[in-house]
């Protein structure tokens, strides 16, 4: 599935789930996830559960503990009062 993914593909956790980042780079065997507030973490392609409609959905059974805390982060210093 990695063929699939494309530079600036929003990537996920899960399918209804808010995302985690963009997709930096794609190379080889991985792709170079950015995560807002965390910066640049190297995605194996075998953590790829599903490419669509430009969006990348990776298991987290697959990513390493830095990247997790990562995602529990994703979002902190965005305003509440800006969502729309």
């Amino acid at each position: 599935m990695l063929e699939q993914v494309e530079t600036g593909d929003m990537v996920f956790i899960a399918e209804g789930e808010e995302g985690i980042g963009a997709v930096r780079a794609v190379n080889k065997d991985n792709f170079v996830l950015f995560v807002e507030n965390a910066g640049e973490f190297d995605i194996p392609g075998a953590a790829i559960v599903r490419v669509h409609d430009r969006k990348v959905i990776i298991s987290p059974a697959r990513l390493s503990r830095r990247l997790l805390e990562a995602i529990g982060h994703v979002h902190d210093r965005e305003d509440p009062d800006l969502a729309g």
